[in-house]
């Protein structure tokens, strides 16, 4: 994948470090040439100067073959505004936004544009909606035992029920997350282009729940 990033602060130099780690091409724009600095010497992406919601600039980052982009900025209205840019203007999907004002970010939300708050946990949640490898703990229990973890259910789920994707997976949906809010869902409740299914199951359990979806997955496919 190529990823965009707009801000090279703490949250964007290690979204670039991560990402490159794994693998993926990188190109961090910042209006700040100093910001460059807290990338390592080796960072083999591109560094651009200027602001994400410049056309021009986003478009010297590679974002016409993007395959995702992240605003993380330090200024809320760069971010929605930047991340808005790319999706609209330049058809990129999957754009992630930081906001640091929490009304905002149930707004945009809502709009369809995730948005998430502080700086590992930030790093965490933009890794876990643009890079989905199936369930990824959320929370744990003291002992470690049960997990509370985000599945990535795939697209091929969507009009399905929740009691079907249960059975199929022998799991438990504790709740959707639906256009930015929360859901405890019936068995009957049919999940949604967009939706989020956070499941709970015991945590050595979670591989065998991630092999069902694919395995569901792949007949579909």
């Amino acid at each position: 994948m190529h990823i965009v990033i707009m801000g090279c602060g703490r949250v964007g130099s290690t979204l670039a470090h991560i990402l490159e780690d794994k693998g993926h091409s990188v190109a961090i724009i910042d209006q700040s040439p100093e910001a460059f600095r807290r990338l390592r010497s080796g960072f083999r992406g591109r560094r651009i100067t200027g602001f994400g919601f410049d056309r021009e600039v986003i478009a010297e980052a590679g974002i016409e073959r993007a395959s995702a982009f992240v605003a993380v900025s330090s200024g809320d209205n760069s971010n929605i505004i930047s991340a808005r840019v790319a999706r609209e203007t330049f058809g990129v999907d999957n754009v992630v936004a930081r906001i640091y004002d929490p009304r905002r970010a149930e707004v945009y939300q809502r709009l369809g544009i995730p948005t998430v708050a502080t700086v590992r946990w930030t790093a965490d949640q933009i890794l876990r909606r643009l890079l989905p490898e199936g369930a990824e703990p959320l929370w744990r229990d003291p002992t470690g035992a049960v997990v509370l973890a985000e599945l990535d259910s795939g697209h091929l789920w969507v009009g399905e029920k929740v009691g079907e994707l249960e059975e199929h997976a022998r799991t438990r949906v504790a709740f959707l997350s639906r256009m930015g809010e929360a859901l405890v869902p019936e068995r009957d409740t049919v999940i949604q282009d967009g939706d989020i299914v956070h499941i709970m199951a015991e945590a050595d359990d979670l591989e065998r729940v991630n092999a069902a979806v694919a395995a569901r997955n792949g007949e579909d496919a």
